[in-house]
């Protein structure tokens, strides 16, 4: 399948002031009908993604979508069609106006981590997996990371070492991902990247971690957000070092986290 053959797809990730985030099921009469879903849909010809984005946001739920950053994309092959998926987190001050089913659809809030409708579309449970990694961390590359606020859900991640259990998540260098796979599950790896290599060597990590030790390594990262956006979510790790470099807002960058070295 060529990439010409795929269909381009926007979906958004809306949060509330809470920091829930926006389901939808899909109406009668659509393939998957009853199934939730981010809202979201096809980019029509001479759209742009966040074009489309707002339109489908405007049409499905009456809502104005001001701003969005890209956060993900994917591939997924459905029975009916091959998407390439394109997923857009949209910040409570993102968005204004009263949520209204405009197709007869349901819709509610959902914390990131408890999940509590079924079912979901197929392609979505690796973003719903995504969704609960916390945006704010904390520790040091040798000894592990955990989560820096109570308000995030709890997560801690360590170095890899041998015989650590297997639904422990770990962190190695991207390039012994593949090798690592055979004695652990991906879903638990998380890769650290310095380079392009390394990054499409990443993609199927459950995250990436970026060091930001100088400007450097930030305008590497950002062309590469631009240029080959991933699959999996980037956390951004400010190393100690770094701490006099200016740092850009990632959130608005498509990086899906900061930790922070202690």
């Amino acid at each position: 399948m060529s990439d010409s053959s795929l269909i381009e797809v926007v979906a958004g990730i809306l949060y509330n002031q809470q920091g829930e985030f926006l389901l939808s099921s899909r109406p009668a009469g659509k393939v998957y009908a009853g199934y939730w879903e981010f809202a979201g849909g096809k980019v029509e010809a001479n759209e742009s993604r966040l074009a489309a984005l707002q339109r489908e946001f405007a049409e499905e739920l009456g809502i104005e979508i001001t701003t969005a950053a890209l956060w993900l994309t994917k591939i997924h092959h459905y029975e009916h069609a091959h998407v390439h998926l394109h997923f857009y987190r949209i910040a409570a001050n993102q968005w204004h106006g009263q949520l209204t089913a405009r197709e007869q659809q349901s819709w509610c809030w959902q914390k990131p981590g408890n999940l509590t409708v079924a079912p979901m579309l197929p392609a979505n449970a690796p973003i719903l997996a995504a969704l609960a990694i916390p945006t704010n961390m904390s520790g040091h590359l040798n000894t592990g990371f955990h989560t820096a606020t109570p308000q995030q859900p709890a997560l801690q991640i360590l170095p890899y070492q041998p015989g650590i259990a297997t639904t422990t998540v770990v962190y190695v260098p991207a390039s012994q991902l593949k090798q690592l796979a055979n004695q652990h599950p991906t879903t638990n790896i998380w890769a650290i990247c310095h380079n392009y290599k390394q990054w499409l060597e990443a993609q199927t990590a459950a995250a990436i971690i970026w060091p930001i030790a100088n400007s450097e390594d930030i305008q590497l990262l950002l062309t590469l957000l631009q240029q080959h956006p991933s699959g999996v979510p980037v956390m951004v790790l400010l190393e100690k070092s770094s701490q006099p470099v200016a740092q850009p807002n990632w959130f608005t960058l498509g990086v899906h986290g900061v930790i922070q070295e202690q």
